[in-house]
């Protein structure tokens, strides 16, 4: 993936997504809270996409915004399709690619998956499912793209950190009354967070089986509760220490002490 620098007199959205990615890729201090964060759902989901989706398959992103995730399982040899509800974000995709086999399909994925069913051996959905006025009907869409055996990489906010208090999916008596505001970037446009609990019914009702579920990123590592003034003095050893250290709590403490939610899930053979 090729590192792009900021220019001037590119389309406000494209500078914004470089400046993003200074802090998601390239090590830039300006929120080391969340570099950090982004860089432990990333590597892991990464990680597992390599480990379960067979050498060379294909690997749909949904959202994939500027590429993050695309591009560097593109080089890895997979055949990789980006999607994402803003076309515009193509052009810095592109900016940065250098090899692999990348399909651009922007819109909106409800109405384009008919034409993909049984069409993946692998999905991302990293911070997506959040901003869905309906996630059951998300991991139900999923499901009908992947093929037998094929897996679901999904990353989301953990609803039971201690720090955050939105609703429910499952406490809502109404979901379509979030249709007009679903779809908006940022933690502004958090609809539901799910919990881990809430995560595994949503998958069983999809029919989905969950292969791998972890909670991850302390309030040290995201630099809240004011920790974040600590973290540019800390060597990133001692930071990932931490984080090594507290995901080895007991399951209550680490899913109220970490931000971040992790899954995979399977779609039955």
């Amino acid at each position: 993936m090729i590192r792009r620098s900021r220019e001037e007199s590119a389309p406000e959205t494209l500078k914004t997504s470089l400046d993003w990615d200074e802090m998601e890729l390239w090590g830039s201090r300006r929120d080391l809270g969340y570099s950090y964060q982004y860089r432990n759902r990333r590597d892991w989901i990464l990680e597992a996409a390599e480990k379960l989706v067979p050498a060379g398959g294909s690997i749909l992103d949904i959202a994939g915004a500027s590429g993050n995730f695309t591009l560097p399982l593109a080089e890895k040899g997979f055949d990789l399709t980006w999607n994402d509800l803003r076309p515009e974000m193509i052009e810095l995709v592109q900016r940065k690619y250098e090899f692999g086999k990348v399909t651009f399909s922007p819109g909106n994925i409800f109405e384009l998956a008919a034409g993909w069913a049984g069409s993946f051996d692998g999905v991302l959905a990293t911070e997506v499912i959040e901003h869905m006025a309906h996630p059951d009907e998300f991991l139900v869409c999923i499901g009908k793209m992947l093929k037998p055996g094929g897996h679901l990489f999904l990353s989301t906010p953990n609803g039971n950190y201690f720090r955050f208090h939105y609703p429910r999916f499952s406490d809502c008596p109404d979901p379509s009354a979030f249709e007009s505001v679903q779809f908006k970037p940022g933690s502004d446009g958090h609809i539901f967070l799910l919990d881990p609990a809430e995560c595994r019914m949503l998958a069983e009702k999809a029919g989905l089986e969950v292969v791998r579920l972890v909670t991850m990123t302390n309030m040290l590592t995201r630099g809240h509760v004011k920790l974040g003034h600590l973290l540019p003095y800390l060597p990133a050893s001692v930071v990932w220490g931490f984080e090594s250290g507290a995901s080895k709590l007991p399951r209550a403490v680490r899913e109220k002490l970490h931000c971040q939610m992790v899954t995979v899930l399977r779609k039955p053979a």
